[in-house]
C-alpha cells in the first residue's frame, strides 16, 4: 500500500533526524489538508483489518505532525 510506504519513510526520517526536515513537514501538512475521507473510500471494501490498519497509519500521521520542523 503506497501510503503505508509513505508514512513508513517520514518515520524513518523522523527517527534518524528526531525531527522532520521542511520538506516532509509540508507534504505531511498537505496530505493531512485532504482529509482521510478519500482513504477510508478506498480501502472501505477490503474489510475490517485494512481499516485497522489505515486507522494505525492515521495515528502514526497524527504522531508525526507533532514532531518539531527543523
Amino acid at each position: 500500500m503506497l501510503y503505508a510506504s509513505w508514512v513508513g519513510s517520514m518515520v524513518e526520517v523522523a527517527l534518524r533526524r528526531g525531527a522532520l526536515d521542511h520538506n516532509l513537514a509540508q507534504m505531511l501538512k498537505t496530505r493531512r489538508a485532504e482529509g482521510n475521507q478519500r482513504l477510508f473510500r478506498a480501502v472501505g471494501e477490503l474489510g475490517d483489518p485494512v481499516r485497522s490498519f489505515v486507522a494505525r497509519l492515521i495515528t502514526i500521521e497524527d504522531l508525526l505532525a507533532e514532531l518539531p520542523v527543523k
